[in-house]
């Protein structure tokens, strides 16, 4: 195992959860300090208070990664009489970089909301609204027979051809090229002023836009050619959909009431609130962390006949009930199902990296309600 500093760690975390993913404006990324310095424990939060920095400092962490931004607001001074002020200065004080992976997580694969979900019970999910996804490239290179399959191979491990549980997807077709090298051209096939002929192939392979510059470099990189041939098309086909929230069927239905205890019981809130007939018979359930209050429509044009979220509002939750979707709302706080979520999973990354490098669990309780019986 190898030491390891806050940028291999964070560039690990942005591969599972990449910053394209989150809602535009969100606040994202580093927040505080840099990550340019070594680290071997990082604390893992749903929020960030001076608390949980003490709390960073009594464990040695200099990298603290949460899920809400501490600066949502832009900062116009920091006054270090103040909660936030002093939340910043002892961050400063100690070396303590804050990072925060906001809509990015909750809408990444295996995220927050994939781990609420996981946790409820729901199966065969997709996201309950899509708010990401890219056009399919496709490349048309040309290259000598002879180099064809080294060069297919090159591309392939670059990630080009991959399509849904296929790998390494190609179409290839025979022709001849001509060219005529210059003064100043160092072929590798052909004399320079000789018109040269080559049996060449056409390789064709598709990859998802955000892959294009790696495919790009891949290619020069194992083509023989000093100016490879190529095209490169948008297609009118998208891929990588990925969305916000989750939605899918429970494997054996219950009533809205039994539903709403199980809620309460997987995510242990003293108490939670719910909208509908307690009766009604539940079979599709949607589920977005957080606020939720903009996705009702969307869970009930996907068939869902109740949505698990945070934050519901008075006059949202009557709009819901004219829609005849049922609300269970067990708090915002759920989120914090992230903490052990995101320690796990980078313990797991940096293990396959070699990167020496401790998650801590955030043991301090962020919740601001207390509930009267």
């Amino acid at each position: 195992m190898k030491k390891s500093n806050g940028h291999q760690i964070i560039e690990l975390f942005e591969k599972w959860s990449p910053k394209r993913l989150a809602f535009e404006g969100d606040p994202i990324g580093l927040h505080i300090g840099q990550l340019n310095r070594p680290v071997d424990k990082v604390l893992v939060t749903l929020d960030v208070n001076e608390q949980v920095i003490d709390e960073a400092i009594e464990n040695g962490a200099s990298l603290v990664i949460a899920h809400h931004p501490p600066l949502f607001r832009p900062v116009k001074s920091i006054m270090t009489d103040t909660p936030q002020g002093k939340m910043i200065e002892k961050c400063i004080k100690h070396n303590i970089a804050v990072y925060a992976a906001h809509t990015n997580l909750d809408i990444a694969a295996g995220g927050v909301n994939d781990m609420l979900a996981e946790r409820l019970g729901i199966l065969e999910t997709e996201p309950i609204d899509i708010t990401n996804s890219e056009y399919l490239m496709k490349l048309a290179v040309f290259c000598p027979v002879d180099d064809a399959d080294a060069l297919r191979q090159k591309l392939a491990m670059a990630g080009a051809g991959a399509m849904g549980d296929y790998q390494a997807c190609s179409f290839s077709s025979q022709g001849t090229g001509r060219f005529t090298p210059v003064a100043g051209a160092n072929p590798t096939i052909g004399e320079v002023g000789e018109p040269t002929r080559v049996d060449e192939e056409r390789i064709e392979v598709v990859f998802a836009e955000s892959q294009q510059a790696k495919i790009i470099k891949a290619m020069f990189a194992a083509h023989p050619y000093e100016e490879p041939a190529f095209d490169i098309v948008k297609m009118q086909r998208k891929t990588n959909e990925q969305g916000i929230g989750r939605i899918g069927k429970i494997a054996n239905a219950m009533t809205l009431k039994e539903f709403a205890h199980h809620v309460k019981d997987v995510f242990e809130v003293p108490a939670l609130r719910f909208v509908g007939d307690p009766d009604t018979k539940i079979h599709k359930v949607a589920v977005l962390g957080g606020d939720g209050n903009k996705y009702i429509t969307a869970a009930k044009r996907k068939g869902a006949d109740v949505l698990v979220t945070g934050d519901m509002y008075y006059h949202v939750a009557q709009d819901a009930q004219a829609l005849d979707l049922a609300i269970v709302d067990p708090g915002h706080n759920i989120e914090k199902i992230m903490i052990a979520g995101v320690a796990n999973k980078m313990t797991e990354l940096c293990g396959e990296n070699k990167l020496a490098v401790e998650f801590i669990e955030s043991k301090i309780i962020t919740e601001p309600f207390q509930f009267l019986s």
